[in-house]
């Protein structure tokens, strides 16, 4: 009895909370059933009063459905167009306001907006109720209510949009853009198919940074006005407005169209920096000597940009060259063409039965190619190498196939590697180690060489250095190529390490020797390492250890700067005649009209009245300064030429010292020119350089140079007390004494 009873209750306790779990479960089944027909009550309210606005916002969401589904069926809305311009005139005439506005609609993109709100506008409700991102993919983002509709396109899509004029191009994740496959075949993810719809060219840009710069290509041009605003003939108003905003520059005689932001381009829009004229001349210069050994010439100008310098070429040259200008770029390509009917020349490949209203200068080949592949085609006399940066990655095509006795001529325009600023860079272009010294411009002029060395070599090719210039900033280097094993095998034993004191800032190369030598201290003149604890010296390089300048050259380059009138860079290369000389004053003759004795930067220049006053002995003399490579000369010119050589001193003293960085405490130093004087007079080889205008060339030893100069040197005040010497005066002769060893 006892154990029925217990049951019993259990079946009752078990009824009782039964009903409990039943009655709980009904009553959250009711009160769930009961929110949402509030809520839906809510929605539908919403909707009603979204329904019940003006006409005009019902036309504006039918309009921008259209869009959506325009921007799904692009072909069906180009045949669309095609189908509009084929309208009759009377149909144009009849329909004209309609047509522009329903193009104007058509041109514009979904994700280009004036206001938030218009985006929002475009939102549509599915069918439970919920609405859709119209900048989204329903894979991207799933619908939702309005208030996180709202907070999405605020956040995503509004805060990353680029503005212009007022409007807004929010970034889009529509299936617009065609992906290029993964490996797989697949498409990429939609994380990479986010874009921006460009409002005035209609492109699709990825990254916001990029969009920011293509726009301002836009402005730059011109073009500032929208496409879909435009219509048609947008294309004829870009090209326009294009034309007009161009510059026409004037250099040399040569006319050159630029576009207005000439002086800080963007990635595809041409490059012309007018500080590097000085740079151009002398390469001109150099291509003018060069073409009066062989003619016609096929010159190469590897990086045109707008062809500046190859039309100064053919202008100036005529058909003494063959003038071939090439660039990667075809906005360049396009102003090349522009420039050469600027200046009444003709392009090889275009139309032989074009008329110009006067006979054309020269002929001119534009190529469109990359500059490696070009050179690996083509052989030429004459290359310039000008990329923006290092012309490291075309020395070997350049070398290549330059015809023997031609000149290759490079400019770097990369001044922090080469000037010691970015050392890590210096490693990895020139394989060369340096550091920052008082003659940085000729080290790295030295370093360059060395590099175009190394790339001859391998091609089994010689050179030799006509001309070296370092500048602010760029560093140009000529030199003319020698071909066979014998020249090339000579390189090598120029490029040698240099001893770099860091106290005192001495230098020697290296001698060379396949001895390892156990103290390279004992080479440097100085004896720092004797009185200085630890190590006091660094090993740079490798550099090129010989010869900067041709004197011959340099002679004929200026006759040319003198003939075609290149009057701003006559007095740099006079400074680099005296320089590759190692003297402060240099006579010699050019002919020319009229007699006329002038002196500038220690160069006298006498040009005489008429040819038949020259007597024989000064053309032969004349011929001497001016040797024309593999011309045939006449006996006595050779006999002159030989006894020239033997009488030729020996090339200039390397690296230079700066009279300011050794100047004395306490102590005036004399006048630049008169300390060259005292140089001279104490039996050494001197002249100024143009690397540095305080720097002084010379063939004396540190200790040397310091002794001269504080042996002319005054102290800055004497007071003499009765008996002794102040303090000051001191001071003043123990820097003497330490300066005169």
């Amino acid at each position: 009895m006892v154990q029925d009873h217990i049951n019993y209750c259990y079946v009752e306790v078990y009824c009782y909370f039964s009903c409990m779990s039943f009655n709980f479960t009904k009553l959250k089944t009711s009160v769930m059933a009961e929110l949402q027909k509030e809520e839906s009550a809510q929605l539908h309210q919403e909707d009603a009063g979204d329904k019940s606005g003006s006409t005009v916002c019902e036309a504006k969401a039918d309009q921008e459905e259209s869009n959506i589904e325009q921007c799904d069926e692009g072909k069906e809305k180009t045949d669309q167009t095609e189908d509009v311009t084929n309208l009759d005139p009377q149909d144009e005439s009849g329909a004209d306001n309609t047509s522009m506005s329903s193009t104007a609609a058509a041109e514009k993109h979904i994700s280009i907006q004036a206001q938030l709100t218009d985006l929002e506008n475009l939102t549509d409700l599915n069918e439970t109720g919920k609405k859709l991102c119209p900048l989204c993919s329903e894979e991207k983002f799933k619908a939702c209510y309005n208030h996180k509709l709202r907070r999405h396109l605020q956040n995503l899509h509004w805060k990353v949009s680029v503005e212009f004029e007022g409007h807004r191009m929010c970034i889009c994740h529509l299936p617009c853009r065609q992906l290029k496959p993964s490996l797989n075949g697949d498409q990429c993810s939609s994380r990479l198919g986010a874009h921006y719809h460009c409002i005035v060219c209609s492109a699709t840009i990825a990254r916001r940074t990029d969009m920011i710069s293509h726009l301002k290509r836009h402005v730059n041009k011109g073009e500032t006005e929208a496409s879909y605003t435009g219509g048609s003939d947008f294309s004829i108003e870009t090209k326009v407005s294009t034309k007009q905003s161009c510059e026409i520059l004037k250099e040399s005689d040569t006319n050159v169209q630029v576009l207005p932001n000439f002086s800080t381009p963007q990635k595809s829009d041409s490059y012309f920096n007018r500080k590097m004229k000085t740079n151009r001349q002398l390469v001109f210069c150099a291509l003018a000597v060069l073409s009066e050994e062989r003619s016609p010439l096929e010159c190469l100008d590897a990086f045109g940009a707008t062809g500046i310098m190859g039309l100064q070429w053919a202008q100036h040259l005529c058909s003494a060259v063959k003038v071939t200008i090439n660039d990667i770029n075809e906005t360049s390509v396009k102003m090349i063409r522009e420039n050469c009917h600027l200046n009444h020349m003709r392009v090889q490949g275009d139309n032989e039965g074009e008329e110009f209203d006067e006979e054309p200068v020269s002929t001119i080949e534009v190529t469109k190619m990359d500059a490696n592949v070009l050179m690996h085609l083509r052989a030429f006399d004459f290359i310039h190498l000008d990329p923006y940066g290092t012309a490291v990655n075309y020395l070997d095509a350049a070398f290549r196939n330059v015809r023997n006795l031609g000149i290759v001529s490079v400019t770097s325009t990369d001044t922090s590697s080469l000037y010691s600023k970015t050392l890590n860079v210096t490693l990895r272009h020139y394989s060369c180690h340096i550091i920052r010294t008082e003659y940085y411009k000729e080290l790295a002029a030295r370093m360059v060489i060395a590099t175009m060395a190394r790339a001859a070599a391998r091609c089994n090719k010689g050179i030799k250095v006509l001309l070296a210039v370092a500048l602010e900033h760029f560093v140009l280097v000529v030199v003319q190529v020698l071909r066979g094993p014998t020249q090339a095998d000579e390189l090598p034993k120029k490029i040698q390490q240099l001893i770099h004191c860091q106290w005192c800032e001495e230098r020697v190369f290296l001698k060379e020797g396949s001895m390892v030598e156990e103290n390279l201290y004992r080479q440097l003149p100085c004896d720092c390492h004797g009185s200085m604890p630890g190590k006091t010296a660094v090993e740079l390089g490798p550099l090129w250890s010989g010869s900067l300048f041709n004197t011959g050259f340099l002679r004929r380059m200026l006759f040319e700067a003198v003939q075609h009138e290149m009057d701003e860079i006559q007095p740099l290369v006079k400074s680099l005649i005296c320089e590759s000389e190692c003297t402060t004053l240099k006579q010699f003759s050019i002919p020319g009209p009229a007699r006329n004795v002038r002196q500038e930067c220690g160069v006298v220049i006498k040009t005489l009245e008429k040819e038949e006053d020259v007597s024989s002995d000064e053309q032969s003399l004349g011929t001497v300064l001016f040797p024309l490579g593999k011309r045939k000369m006449q006996e006595g010119a050779g006999n002159m030429l030989k006894r020239q050589k033997s009488e030729m001193p020996a090339e200039h003293p390397a690296f230079y010292y700066s009279i300011h960085r050794h100047s004395i405490r306490g102590m005036n130093m004399p006048k630049l020119n008169k300390f060259l004087q005292y140089l001279t007079e104490a039996g050494f080889r001197v002249s100024r350089t143009h690397f540095d205008p305080t720097g002084v060339r010379t063939n004396a030893t540190l200790a040397q140079f310091k002794a001269v100069l504080a042996k002319y040197s005054v102290p800055t005040y004497t007071t003499v007390q009765t008996g002794d010497h102040s303090h000051a005066a001191e001071e003043v002769k123990l820097d003497m004494e330490f300066a005169c060893p």
